[in-house]
């Protein structure tokens, strides 16, 4: 089984190209079983934020070209058009990536916190859905625990960095008097959450908060002092305006070219600031094109963001310390449960070599055999029973070349050394005895007993 994690990014692909690909709530039970039916996937989930489209799957085999042709169908894209943008990595690499996106050491932010809720949606709808299994929901366990362990052990959150902190820095650098101006806030997350918290601390003067459900919009509107409206009255609302900031997970734009010219109208063509941080789109792009509208995407946030991420270098080195540890942790397990299934196998056989030794030696004690005799057949016996297909497959290690495996192999054959050194003075009846089961010694001891017994006349 192979460990692969595939997906574009903020860093690889422009906004144009990542809303095309986005899996919106609605497609996202659909598009888990699509992907899950893929003949050569096991397991599956997809995380789709703003920023990033990926997809994590458990796989026969590294079909690494199955995946991006999957991703361009569902999305009716020629997989050709989004090769170029797309990233992967395999097994312990994919295991890094995924904690690092955790993490928020690959986030266009360095270390923001929403990533990690957004991981944890992604996970519930994967399980939710019935793609995962053993080593993705081991995976993804895994994953929430190391990111608590950087944001405990690291001051990678300590600085106030986000999307949502650039998008009010750079409102300030075009209105520097935020108690005379109104902001518009389209949405209800956590985004929109922080962009309501920073204007508030900058003592913004007026909040408007639209959301599809108006419930949402009053109980948030309502911590910062504000109003909510449901996604219908924005038209009737965007003219007041000075700053609108959007962040829903529609499929088309909430704001559109028209809606937005006729506020300008009404406002007799004062400026207006506007953010689009969601994907697809909010904002209708072509409201660009008006005068007196400055209009900024997640990208054109990038430089603002810049500015605030020193503080965190030090701590994200830190963080991917942990990391290192982490991956080396995982792989680990996965790799032992490689070997469950072979383990359990040999075990059974040996059990059964055991059983079958044992049934002649008690025949053995039945029909008189003295029990020395007995003892020294079954040692011998299970001894050979046990040892030959190791020794075979010694044999092989060394016609092949396998140093590794004979290293191995030497290690713990001095480890039963030292052991026999230091149980030399055992009696060799013990020592055939210990290669039983504890009921089976005991069956054996009753039985010779009663062979060297003399019978009553």
């Amino acid at each position: 089984m192979s460990l692969i994690a595939l997906g574009i990014n903020h860093r690889t692909a422009p906004v144009e190209l990542r809303e095309q690909v986005a899996i919106s709530g609605e497609r996202m039970v659909a598009a888990l079983h699509a992907l899950a039916t893929l003949p050569v996937v096991q397991e599956a989930a997809i995380l789709s934020t703003c920023n990033r489209t990926e997809l994590y799957c458990a796989m026969q085999d590294d079909a690494l070209d199955v995946l991006a042709d999957w991703l361009g169908h569902f999305h009716h894209l020629d997989p050709a058009r989004i090769r170029p943008y797309l990233y992967s990595y395999p097994n312990a690499d994919a295991v890094r990536h995924i904690l690092r996106v955790a993490g928020g050491l690959d986030s266009m932010i360095l270390g923001e916190p929403q990533i990690l809720g957004q991981m944890k949606e992604a996970y519930q709808a994967a399980a939710d859905a019935g793609t995962l299994r053993t080593a993705l929901s081991r995976l993804f366990q895994h994953t929430f625990s190391v990111a608590k362990q950087i944001r405990t052990d690291t001051a990678i959150g300590e600085s106030p960095v986000s999307v949502a902190f650039a998008a009010v820095s750079l409102a300030k650098q075009i209105f520097s008097d935020f108690e005379e101006h109104t902001a518009l806030l389209i949405g209800a997350g956590e985004t929109i959450e922080l962009s309501a918290r920073h204007l508030n601390e900058q003592k913004l003067g007026r909040l408007v908060v639209a959301n599809r459900t108006i419930e949402r919009a009053h109980r948030l509107a309502a911590d910062f002092n504000g109003y909510g409206i449901s996604l219908e009255e924005i038209p009737a609302h965007l003219a007041e305006a000075d700053i609108v900031i959007s962040a829903t997970a529609s499929s088309e734009p909430v704001v559109t070219r028209a809606m937005a010219k006729r506020a300008l109208k009404s406002r007799k063509h004062r400026p207006v600031f506007m953010v689009d941080i969601a994907v697809p789109r909010d904002i209708d792009p072509a409201v660009a094109e008006l005068e007196d509208v400055y209009l900024y995407t997640v990208d054109d946030l990038q430089e603002v963001i810049k500015e605030n991420l020193s503080s965190r270098q030090q701590a994200a080195n830190q963080a991917e310390e942990i990391i290192d540890v982490q991956v080396a942790r995982f792989m680990a397990w996965l790799r032992a449960q490689d070997a469950v299934s072979t383990i359990r196998d040999y075990r059974q056989r040996a059990e059964r070599n055991r059983d079958q030794v044992l049934a002649k030696a008690q025949q053995m004690l039945a029909n008189g055999r003295p029990p020395q005799q007995v003892l020294d057949f079954l040692a011998h016996t299970l001894t050979n029973k046990l040892t030959h297909e190791p020794s075979v497959k010694i044999r092989q290690a060394a016609e092949n070349g396998d140093a590794e495996l004979l290293q191995a192999i030497e290690a713990r054959a001095q480890a039963v050394l030292r052991l026999r050194q230091r149980d030399a003075g055992h009696d060799r009846v013990e020592r055939a005895l210990l290669l039983l089961s504890p009921a089976g010694a005991r069956q054996l001891r009753a039985l010779g007993s009663r062979a060297t017994t003399p019978q009553a006349t």
